[in-house]
């Protein structure tokens, strides 16, 4: 299995992916809103895109679709609940569904909704797992839930299946927002030394390529996966004088997500 990152280098800071079975050379963009970059890359690679998958709805990510279909022939794939907000789903997709690019590329179709209600994940069936997570999950962030979504919806998503996955899994997000993430991060928790070093690795890095994060890693920088951290629990206690002196998960993760709203 190959999975190319393409980087638009719009305004949003939007990743587009390729994912291509090197025996066949068949392949499956995902949110190809950057078209003539996803179309350019495959011509380049000698590979045939088969598919288009959109993870949610959002114009950010659905606005290739057309052009990339016209040029290819390709059918779409998105989430089963989403026919009324993405034209032309060929594939509507649940929770363990199982999407086949080619002879040897396997990947599982998660139901994350937070972001959207209508959000999925792809997670590859491989050696060393990839997850595809679109708004869902950033470089040590999450995404919000404004256009669509719901935080409590976001926290179950996290908690019963992202932090579930296994710990060697990379993670390739719907945008780069690593750095504004990790400033956030050491706002939450200033003694956070794994991420203040990875800040420091991160700054001024070009996005075409982009240095990949594990969810080991995810887990040590991320804050909203660090939910039983004293350190969170007591610098949100300064934001929130009302929180339990023994808040829940789900109490601290809600907290961030509101101040990250605003941060």
């Amino acid at each position: 299995m190959i999975v190319e990152q393409i980087w638009t280098g719009n305004a949003y800071r939007n990743f587009n992916y390729l994912i291509a079975c090197p025996e066949t050379g068949e392949a499956m963009a995902i949110d190809p809103l950057d078209h003539e970059k996803c179309l350019a890359r495959a011509k380049e690679k000698g590979w045939d895109i088969t598919q288009v998958l959109n993870t949610h709805e959002h114009p950010d990510h659905t606005g290739g679709n057309r052009q990339v279909i016209e040029a290819t022939g390709a059918k779409l794939l998105a989430h089963a609940n989403a026919r009324d907000k993405i034209r032309g789903i060929d594939r509507g997709l649940k929770a363990g569904d199982v999407i086949k690019v080619g002879r040897t590329v396997d990947i599982e179709a998660l139901d994350t909704p937070g972001h959207t209600m209508c959000h999925v994940c792809l997670l590859t069936k491989t050696d060393q797992p990839a997850l595809i997570s679109g708004d869902t999950l950033f470089n040590a962030g999450a995404g919000n839930c404004h256009n669509g979504g719901h935080p409590d919806e976001l926290y179950d998503t996290f908690v019963n299946q992202l932090d579930r996955l296994p710990e060697d899994t990379l993670v390739y997000p719907g945008h780069d927002y690593i750095t504004n993430n990790l400033q956030f991060t050491l706002d939450r928790e200033p003694d956070n030394a794994r991420a203040k070093s990875l800040l420091g690795e991160v700054e001024g890095q070009d996005p075409a390529e982009a240095m990949l994060t594990t969810l080991a890693l995810e887990k040590e920088v991320n804050t909203f996966f660090r939910l039983r951290s004293r350190s969170v629990i007591d610098a949100l206690r300064e934001k929130f004088p009302d929180l339990p002196k023994e808040p829940s998960p789900r109490e601290v993760f809600l907290k961030l997500r509101e101040l990250r709203n605003s941060w």
